[in-house]
């Protein structure tokens, strides 16, 4: 539904389940008028500023990129289908561009990607994709304001500003 945001280089990427029925109207990500990504991406400095949906093109300049689970349909988690994750697809996305940190938007992705029933926030200090670690954030979707914690997201900002300055080299590579 929206084209991916990767290059090799990023410090972070942030993958959703899919786009909304909002995101996919606009061609632009976290769209929906309920969703907390933008401001969240500013409360916690990964941004300077700001930025609307339809800006999301400006973060790879400030390391950031975006991608989602599922990109061949948009929805509500609750509308997809198992077969609509792209678990394989995913996983070559990432380990072509190697961002330091890849961020899981929500629980969802996060245990489709990693083929579990649970999932703790957090960083995911025993998985890899190559040389990039995993961290699961509480999702910014309006939907999931019943599990809002930004002091996750603020856990992420530390994380990715300790590793802005480090490469994650190949004598770190654990696999997956």
């Amino acid at each position: 539904m929206l084209i991916d945001l990767l290059r090799p280089g990023l410090d972070l990427v942030f993958c959703g389940t899919a786009a909304s029925t909002e995101s996919a109207r606009r061609q632009a990500y976290y769209a929906g008028p309920g969703n907390k990504f933008w401001r969240t991406l500013h409360r916690t400095d990964l941004t300077p500023r700001q930025f609307e949906p339809e800006e999301f093109v400006l973060l790879p300049e400030l390391g950031i990129g975006l991608t989602d689970m599922v990109k061949g349909k948009a929805g509500m988690d609750h509308t997809l289908q198992k077969a609509d994750y792209d678990r394989a697809g995913c996983e070559r996305r990432i380990l072509a561009s190697q961002p330091k940190v890849l961020c899981f938007n929500g629980k969802q992705a996060a245990m489709a990607y990693l083929q579990v029933k649970k999932v703790e926030f957090g960083l995911q200090a025993e998985r890899r994709i190559g040389n990039t670690v995993i961290f699961v954030a509480p999702s910014t979707s309006g939907a999931a304001s019943g599990f809002w914690d930004e002091t996750v997201w603020f856990e992420l900002a530390r994380l990715t500003t300790s590793f802005a300055d480090y490469p994650v080299g190949p004598e770190h590579q654990t696999g997956r």
